[in-house]
């Protein structure tokens, strides 16, 4: 969205240099308040326009829930405003995702959007380069060990309390040994396999993996019906967009996240 307001933006500014080379062959008192008039909103627009990617990219993008993943902290339909710079500056148009000045670091608990890995695309998706952002929440970073017993988080070996986390589904489903050993299971999961692992596998009990470094784990607070690390792998450190920061939309749930 970004790159498509900044050329916008510059197709516009051409336009208004164009109009400025051209402005002598408006002769008459019509054509000349004509031309003022669409001069006047296309210069307007380019220097809006660029305004508005130069914010999107660096600053606050606003963000629509997209699914339940997320339910009940967010609503499908939910509004929000998210923080770009907190993690970071990301230098505009390159792939590496390296980021400058940041004022904190992803931890978990954070609400995070970011920019589905392939993994978690279809087929079809991958073939027409189709991309598309996520909003998940980060629950360990590189160096931890992540395991689910029972519908039971455990990071590092100690359970953690989810009082945000839904589970509308009272069945267990239960654990599958899906690989012979931990390293092929570790392997797997890094390598975003077990995405086309049927849930029944992963759900419920999963791992234990580590996060490798320069990646985090992401989960969905709706776990029963999340799409998510469990399955499409650990996320990269480059693919990260941002912090949720202010639900804005519907009014009566405006709130800070």
């Amino acid at each position: 969205m970004e790159l498509k307001l900044f050329l916008a933006g510059c197709v516009l500014f051409v336009v208004a240099i164009i109009m400025q080379v051209l402005k002598k062959r408006f002769k008459t008192a019509k054509s000349q308040n004509i031309f003022k008039q669409v001069y006047s909103w296309v210069d307007t627009a380019w220097t809006a326009l660029i305004m508005a990617s130069f914010i999107m990219f660096f600053f606050i993008q606003a963000f629509q829930i997209p699914s339940g993943s997320m339910r009940n902290t967010l609503l499908e339909g939910d509004h929000l405003f998210v923080n770009k710079f907190i993690y970071g500056f990301k230098v505009p148009f390159t792939s590496s995702g390296k980021r400058y000045f940041a004022i904190k670091s992803i931890k978990p608990g954070d609400i995070v959007v970011f920019q589905c890995p392939p993994e978690a695309l279809n087929t079809l998706e991958r073939e027409q380069g189709i991309k598309k952002d996520y909003i998940k929440r980060c629950v360990a970073v590189g160096g931890d060990k992540v395991e689910i017993k029972n519908k039971q988080l455990f990071i590092n070996d100690v359970a953690l309390d989810e009082p945000y986390v839904t589970l509308d589904d009272p069945n267990i489903l239960k654990a599958f040994n899906l690989f012979s050993n931990s390293k092929d299971y570790q392997k797997s999961w890094e390598n975003g396999k077990l995405a086309s692992v049927p849930a029944v596998f992963i759900r419920d009990n999963f791992g234990p993996v580590t996060v490798p470094k320069g990646y985090y784990m992401m989960l969905g607070d709706n776990r029963d019906f999340s799409f998510d690390s469990r399955f499409w792998g650990p996320l990269p450190d480059k693919d990260i967009k941002g912090k949720a920061l202010f639900l804005y939309w519907p009014i009566k749930r405006w709130r800070l996240i």
